[in-house]
């Protein structure tokens, strides 16, 4: 794997890791259930998360980049 290729990967990766955190903060600030589900079962969060781009846009943005940013990588 190249250096850059895996930087690519490694930002993406990163990227994924603060949108899943922004996830949290947001479903827990909206209601204890969905808190629980963002922090046991991710995947599904992030359909909550379409559902409610008013309040998760910016997480879903930042997972749309990480996923970006590791297709540019691989």
């Amino acid at each position: 794997m190249e250096a850059s290729s895996s930087f690519l990967m490694t930002l993406g990766a990163a990227c994924l890791l603060v949108s899943w955190v922004l996830l949290m903060i947001t479903s827990w600030r909206t209601e204890f259930t969905w808190g629980m589900v963002t922090l046991l079962l991710p995947p599904l969060s992030y359909g909550y998360a379409l559902f409610r781009l008013d309040q998760a846009g910016s997480s879903v943005a930042f997972a749309a980049l990480g996923w970006l940013l590791i297709g540019l990588g691989w």
